[in-house]
């Protein structure tokens, strides 16, 4: 697929997905490529760009966010701001699954975000979102996950909502945290999310 023709935002601005994969509350060993938490998302970047979608995965130097140090969160940022420094105009969506959810909730306040699309995220006591003013917020979250909370994550889409942030929470009956069950499905869930928030602010502009 040519650049020409690939998925634009609002007035033909360039879209680029952020894939942020999950990891541990506390771990410094370093990421590899093997880990589960980087092969789940591979999927998900494919899926993407069969859409036509360019996506990142973003691969975290340390496996944990470890407190204080939010160490993933560093490692997306420099994604975040190659991908701004070569474009300043580009359009970025964070799809991010688990602790990915929560450096996306990190990083959400970059005036480039454009919506989060989050899977299952880990969003403990205190997690924020500061999306900017017309960013959309997508949750997708099985409702037998007994790694993350989705009363959690609900309550986090109804406080965006009361906050005038255009947000939606998705359950999916029986799924649990790491969306081994249909995994097609949660692929499919995933790509039309990012192309909802895409195509729905593209619509407003036209």
């Amino acid at each position: 697929m040519t650049p020409q023709h690939l998925p634009t935002h609002g007035e033909n601005r360039r879209v680029v997905v952020m894939v942020l994969p999950g990891g541990k509350v506390s771990s410094h060993r370093r990421s590899r490529c093997w880990h589960l938490s980087n092969v789940r998302m591979r999927p998900f970047t494919a899926a993407l760009r069969r859409r036509g979608f360019e996506a990142v995965q973003v691969r975290y130097r340390r496996r944990g966010w470890n407190g204080a140090e939010r160490s993933p969160v560093a490692d997306a940022r420099r994604v975040l701001d190659r991908i701004t420094a070569s474009d300043p105009g580009a359009a970025v969506v964070l799809l991010g699954h688990s602790m990915g959810g929560r450096v996306a909730a990190a990083l959400s306040g970059d005036p480039a975000i454009v919506g989060v699309v989050a899977l299952a995220p880990w969003w403990p006591a205190g997690t924020s979102l500061d999306l900017p003013e017309g960013a959309r917020l997508l949750v997708i979250h099985g409702s037998a996950d007994r790694w993350t909370d989705p009363v959690d994550s609900q309550s986090m889409v109804d406080r965006a909502q009361r906050a005038g942030t255009d947000a939606e929470w998705i359950g999916v009956e029986g799924a649990g945290h790491f969306m081994l069950r249909r995994p097609a499905h949660w692929h499919r869930l995933a790509s039309d999310a990012v192309h909802e928030v895409t195509e729905s602010k593209a619509g407003e502009r036209r």
